[in-house]
């Protein structure tokens, strides 16, 4: 009998629920779906017209990039908000699926208004299904249940082999020479290449979503908290329907105050990005409370968050168009696509997850407290791109070896695995225990605006200066120094807001 009442058959992953496997594998085609299309989005849109792209600047490209994954994750405020009150995890996951696989479809229509609506599609789509799929892993396992880290680190295996996946698929379907000449040889546009990768994540999709249909009623007997359901909501029930217009209206006034910051006239609204949570930390210091106090430190962590994803999303900007610019794209006299790059993160946190989780499981007590974590997080970002300086000097002498991306991707995705499991795990100890929900949209919100940072940031990026592009890269490392250097002075006031917690 599996323990504290979870479903007792073996399922694909050893003693794991057998809904876990369903879920794992719509997490992966979801995931192959978003990264197969994030890995070509920046070079599409700086493509010429007559290679079939957008034909748009690097500052246009950087700033749809940057609104666009900046929507992704602040949608998913309001997409668990829904599913929690209206629609249940089930139905979320069933739509927010759907709207992500036409907006793929849009995208591989080859017009403007297929992109824009392809993009709001994902947008939207992802915001439903990403929050409510890791609620029903979670719903998989009883209180107590002592599968429920081992469950999760799977679930988050299934995500990264998607996202090692999609790059090499889609990137072979937009860019290598070998399809754009089948393409040709069967009376196709070649120059239409890009949206045959961007079809194949539809279909990537498409696929998870036929897979959890067909297999709903494993995952149901699997399910072990009572279900989510949706409730009639009478229009005359005001105490049901404020909550709803109050996370309704404050993610879209986030959302167009984030956007209008881009106009030369509103930019001075970006420095709300830092006064904000600034302020908030200064306000719950104040309190006095222990809670109050959990809530200054979630905050100070949200800037640390926000600063680290700003840098750390440049890889589908400015480090996309490094690739495919001014990097030597072959192997042994193989050529390859750059959009294959960006395999290279969810492969090395495939490598480097196990040993950091065994890691921490040897230094029990001794392993270093979060907000030390969260420095040396940082500290890995920013050798990534001190390494990516002389890289971009070298670039004088005409295209580079992929050694040098290799490097920079293995040394994000070391900061990557300090910081971003950690944030999450930290968040929901310092939450809390009627506010996990909005702490953990809080988290959210800095990823939201790390990414709209990191657009801001790859506007600056300008490939044809050697001497500047090094310069550019410096700056991003100085960014990050300058944080880490705050934080290592906050680390001994942030120990004594959290108490108890490491």
């Amino acid at each position: 009998m599996a323990k504290n009442g979870a479903s007792a058959r073996r399922g694909l992953f050893g003693g794991q629920p057998q809904g876990l496997s369903t879920l794992f594998f719509t997490e992966l085609w979801e995931r192959f779906s978003y990264y197969g299309m994030r890995a070509l989005l920046t070079l599409f849109i700086v493509a010429p017209i007559a290679a079939g792209g957008l034909g748009l600047s690097t500052v246009e490209a950087a700033r749809i990039y940057g609104n666009y994954t900046m929507a992704v994750y602040l949608l998913a405020i309001p997409g668990g908000f829904i599913a929690d009150r209206y629609l249940g995890a089930h139905r979320s996951v069933l739509i927010g699926g759907s709207t992500i696989a036409l907006g793929h479809f849009a995208l591989a229509v080859p017009t403007l208004w297929g992109f824009y609506l392809g993009l709001c599609l994902v947008a939207l789509g992802t915001g439903l299904f990403k929050p409510n799929i890791s609620a029903l892993v979670g719903r998989l396992y009883a209180p107590g249940d002592d599968r429920r880290d081992a469950g999760f680190s799977i679930f988050y295996m299934g995500i990264n082999i998607g996202g090692l996946l999609a790059p090499l698929v889609t990137g072979f379907l937009a860019q290598s020479a070998w399809f754009k000449q089948w393409l040709a040889a069967n009376g196709f546009d070649p120059a239409s290449s890009w949206h045959w990768g961007f079809a194949a994540a539809g279909i990537g999709m498409t696929i998870g979503l036929v897979l959890y249909v067909r297999r709903m009623s494993t995952l149901d007997h699997s399910l072990t908290a009572a279900p989510v359901t949706s409730r009639a909501i009478s229009p005359h029930d005001h105490s049901s329907l404020r909550p709803a217009l109050l996370v309704a209206g404050g993610t879209f006034a986030i959302l167009v105050l984030t956007l209008l910051s881009d106009r030369p006239e509103l930019q001075w609204l970006r420095g709300l990005f830092l006064l904000l949570p600034a302020g908030a930390c200064i306000f719950f210091a104040m309190r006095g409370t222990l809670a109050a106090k959990h809530l200054a430190a979630v905050f100070v962590l949200f800037i640390a968050s926000m600063i680290f994803w700003g840098i750390f999303e440049q890889a589908g900007i400015t480090i996309a168009l490094f690739a495919q610019e001014l990097t030597r794209n072959e192997v042994l006299g193989w050529s390859f696509p750059a959009a294959w790059y960006q395999s290279l993160n969810p492969l090395f946190v495939i490598l480097l997850a196990p040993l950091f989780a065994t890691l921490w499981l040897r230094l029990g007590s001794r392993q270093p407290s979060s907000p030390v974590k969260f420095v040396l997080g940082l500290s890995f970002l920013a050798a990534s791109f001190l390494l990516m300086v002389p890289a971009a000097m070298l670039t004088a002498e005409g295209r580079i070896s992929p050694l040098w991306l290799v490097g920079l991707f293995f040394l994000q995705t070391t900061g990557e695995l300090l910081l971003s499991p950690v944030g999450l795990s930290t968040m929901t100890r310092l939450a809390p225990s009627h506010l996990v929900g909005l702490v953990l949209g809080v988290w959210f919100l800095s990823m939201a605006w790390g990414n709209k940072i990191a657009g801001i940031l790859g506007a600056g990026y300008d490939s044809a200066d050697p001497s500047a592009l090094a310069g550019f890269f410096l700056q991003q490392a100085l960014m990050v120094g300058v944080a880490i250097a705050l934080l290592i002075a906050l680390v001994p006031w942030l120990k004594s807001l959290m108490r108890d917690l490491r």
